[in-house]
């Protein structure tokens, strides 16, 4: 009897559903299903427990592991499902998509580079579609007398490919740390290949989108929530419906060559398995159907495929997540509610009432008072809606808006918070520990169960203590991973000078996985792959910050076998880098690693002599650096001096201190020294102690007097006060001698000053400001023994302009006292 071919939507319950049926009324004797061949052998793993969807195929080229793609499957997956069946049943599987091992080898007219398999050969014609037996759309899908597109779309026209029958995009994953860890692109692929591989014309073939029109013609704007009426509640004969429509559709829909080439291959593996058995049961997205089932000549087939060579892949399961199957993440056949598809698929009776009870949860989790008379209500609400709408049951919209108006009270962010934990869902799946995978992974598996740190794709943030031996090896790990491009955890900034705690916030993405594979040439455990990674990099860098970098990382990893290597690297940038601006750029890294260093219980040894032999090489040659500077390299001079500064003040060595403010001391005091450094460098003698406040106004007075240009003394306000404004809040002298020079400031030179002045002043915190304005337009208090008499005209003069300068509004409050 001839083959049974079910045209199913990817991530579609209802598909799965209507599978399972066709599959126990029509037992076949082999399953075939649209996804890479090179996996066969993995499907024996869906059998056991361990494999937890959702999970996906991974598959990679040995000699490049960046170059892979996955095959994602959830629970309520088609494919999923009938694999699990045949498995279960002794049915043989086999998958007969094209095989990956095409799209990685190497085209040597194209230099070397990978096919991507998806063009036809030269000179062929694609073979002519045969002549539906109806042109109109099956009236039992919903939509009556839909004539297929009229001739081939204009290419403004044509629409990506519809998601909702599984086509699939190329996505780039997030870069690692360093500038050289380029992200692999990667292809998630349910039995599809990356859009725009094929041309028509010299462009992209895009065709129209099947499911879209059906949509339209049957009055909704929403392709998923047409699906969702027709398919997954009405529970309709689809296949054969689908499979009409499909027909219809791709009759004048212009063909993309990558379909063509797969489609030549499935049709290949239909005919083998003709000539074994006679009940088969192949399993495909829905747009491939009218070409399995149409008479192609073998020929034509042959003549497509002939030449292709095949490259060398290795095939694994990995877990998935629920948000990288969401449409919104880029996956081309991601579904917009892979968590209420998931609802519905495994929730029997009652699913309406069992998700807003879910969502009461969800609200309750976070502290909002969700009792059951709302939910009770809102199933009401729910069913209403569905009623008025004439829909057969209440879908995700209706539950959505119940959910809204009665348990959120139209909060937005209590609905994005259902939609983020329960429409598109937090799950992670699982593989088994024994799945075949690369050493490296091993390792990282063990060590994550050992820890007790358990990936999980919902986002959560841990405090690591560094004195406790558990939390100092989490930290550890995380740094190691980071250096192998795989940022499972984001360090978060603390307040504070304290070193001896880390926080962390870690959320597992599936793309690690390849991640890893590729980290896997560098060893076979995290720590030896890491070493090796930034050792290399010690010996590729070519600047002085690269290295104090890597040194601060090694410190952050642990990784002791690197440091002899790193140093040595950074003892020859610094030999060699004369620039002041890279050897103060350099200290703050190489502090922050020896101030770690005792709580991370980590051998420095050596560091502090380099440390100390950059700092002096920078006192050397700051004062000739700081001559005859533009605006932009006094900035530059301010920031490194700035990193520097605190460096020295981490180090804890008093000699290094002394010698660091008696350099900065000396050019303070430089004639013609640019404001902005020269106010930043009193600030930082404050600071320091090494002024007082006499010393300080003093020179405060010398850029302000009448003869200086305005420029130069803002500049020099600036420098001095970007540490904040809480000096001249509690510095009476001071606030009334930088309120005198702005009142004596020209009114010609005042616009020209303003920026520098609201750039300034608009740094402070917003206490700050406000203090100083209430002291500005309160003026002093008098004392007990004295009346002050106040001209209110004059007081109030200058609160516009102070207005402008501190960002905040003056009242006339002077006038009325």
């Amino acid at each position: 009897m001839p083959e049974r071919i079910y045209g199913i939507r990817h991530h579609g319950p209802g598909s799965a559903r209507a599978l399972l049926r066709e599959l126990a009324a029509h037992p076949p004797e082999v399953l075939l299903v649209e996804g890479p061949p090179e996996a066969d052998d993995l499907v024996r793993w869906v059998a056991g427990g361990g494999l937890e969807p959702p999970v996906a195929l991974l598959g990679y080229a040995v000699d490049d592991p960046g170059r892979a793609a996955f095959w994602p499957f959830a629970v309520f997956s088609p494919e999923w499902q009938a694999i699990r069946w045949a498995v279960r049943h002794g049915v043989r599987v086999r998958f007969f998509d094209l095989p990956y091992a095409f799209r990685v080898a190497p085209d040597p007219g194209a230099g070397g580079r990978a096919d991507s398999g998806a063009g036809p050969s030269p000179g062929f014609s694609p073979p002519p579609a045969a002549e539906p037996e109806g042109r109109d759309v099956p009236a039992r899908l919903g939509a009556a007398s839909v004539a297929p597109p009229s001739g081939r779309p204009s290419r403004d026209d044509r629409g990506r490919r519809p998601a909702a029958l599984g086509w699939s995009s190329g996505l780039s994953q997030p870069a690692g740390d360093s500038p050289d860890d380029q992200p692999p692109e990667i292809h998630h692929e349910p039995g599809g290949t990356p859009e725009g591989d094929g041309t028509a014309d010299g462009e992209p073939v895009r065709p129209v989108d099947p499911i879209g029109e059906l949509a339209a013609a049957a009055g909704y704007d929403d392709p998923e929530r047409w699906w969702e009426d027709v398919v997954e509640h009405r529970g309709v004969p689809v296949f054969e419906a689908v499979a009409e429509a499909m027909t219809a559709i791709r009759e004048n829909a212009p063909e993309d060559p990558g379909d063509l080439l797969r489609e030549a291959y499935m049709r290949t593996v239909l005919r083998e398995e003709r000539r074994r058995h006679e009940d088969i049961a192949v399993v495909c997205g829905a747009w491939h159907v009218p070409a399995l089932t149409r008479k192609t000549p073998v020929k034509d087939d042959t003549a497509l495929l002939k030449g292709r060579r095949r490259g060398k892949v290795t095939f694994t399961w990995v877990p998935w997540t629920y948000g990288r199957l969401a449409s919104w993440s880029g996956y081309g056949a991601g579904v917009r509610s892979p968590g209420w598809y998931h609802h519905l698929f495994t929730t029997g009776d009652d699913v309406v009432a069992r998700w807003l009870v879910d969502a009461a949860g969800v609200l309750r989790a976070e502290g909002v008072p969700t009792s059951s008379a709302h939910v009770i209500e809102a199933v009401r609400l729910a069913e209403a809606l569905a009623t008025l709408r004439g829909r057969p049951l209440a879908g995700l919209t209706e539950v959505t808006e119940a959910a809204e108006a009665v348990m959120c009270d139209g909060e937005p962010l209590r609905s994005e918070l259902i939609a983020r934990r329960l429409v598109v869902g937090e799950r992670l799946g699982a593989v088994p520990d024994e799945m075949p995978s690369v050493p490296l992974v091993r390792d990282l598996t063990a060590q994550q169960r050992t820890l007790r740190l358990k990936p999980s794709a919902e986002e959560k943030t841990v405090d690591l203590d560094l004195r406790q031996d558990n939390d100092l090896r989490r930290s550890r790990l995380l740094h190691r991973l980071r250096v192998l491009g795989v940022p499972w955890g984001e360090r978060l900034a603390r307040r504070g000078t304290g070193t001896f705690r880390e926080e962390w916030r870690l959320t597992w993405q599936p793309e690690f996985a390849v991640r890893l594979v590729e980290g896997s040439m560098w060893g076979t455990t995290v720590a030896s792959a890491a070493t090796a990674r930034i050792t290399r990099r010690a010996a590729e860098a070519s600047t002085l910050a690269e290295v104090t970098e890597l040194v601060e990382i090694c410190l952050l990893a642990d990784l002791a076998e690197a440091h002899p290597p790193v140093l040595a690297a950074l003892d020859t940038r610094a030999a060699l880098d004369a620039d002041v601006h890279h050897l103060m750029a350099a200290i703050p890294a190489l502090a922050r690693t020896l101030r770690y260093g005792d709580v991370r219980r980590t051998d420095v040894a050596g560091l502090a002599r380099v440390t100390a032999s950059l700092l002096g090489r920078v006192c050397a040659a700051l004062p000739s650096a700081a001559g005859s500077l533009s605006d932009a390299a006094a900035r530059q001079l301010r920031d490194g001096m700035d990193g520097v500064h605190q460096a020295v003040g981490l180090l804890g060595d008093e000699t290094l201190r002394e010698r660091w403010l008696g350099t900065i001391e000396s050019l303070a005091v430089r004639p013609g020294l640019h404001g902005l450094p020269a106010g930043r460098l009193t600030r930082l003698l404050l600071d320091a102690g090494r002024l007082d406040g006499a010393e300080v106004r003093r020179r405060l007075r010398l850029p302000l007097t009448v003869g200086t240009a305005p420029a130069h003394a803002a500049a020099w306000v600036e420098g001095f006060l970007s540490g904040g404004g809480l000096l001249l809040v509690h510095d009476e002298a001071l606030l009334s001698l930088v309120d005198d020079w702005l009142a004596d400031i020209p009114a010609e030179a005042f616009e020209a000053v303003l920026p520098l002045l609201r750039r300034t002043f608009g740094g402070f915190d917003a206490g700050e400001r406000r203090a100083i304005g209430e002291r500005i337009a309160g003026g002093q208090e008098p004392g007990p023994d004295e009346t002050t008499v106040l001209d209110a005209g004059r007081a109030a003069a200058p609160l516009p302009t102070l207005s402008a300068l501190l960002g905040h509004p003056m009242t006339s409050t002077v006038a009325e006292t």
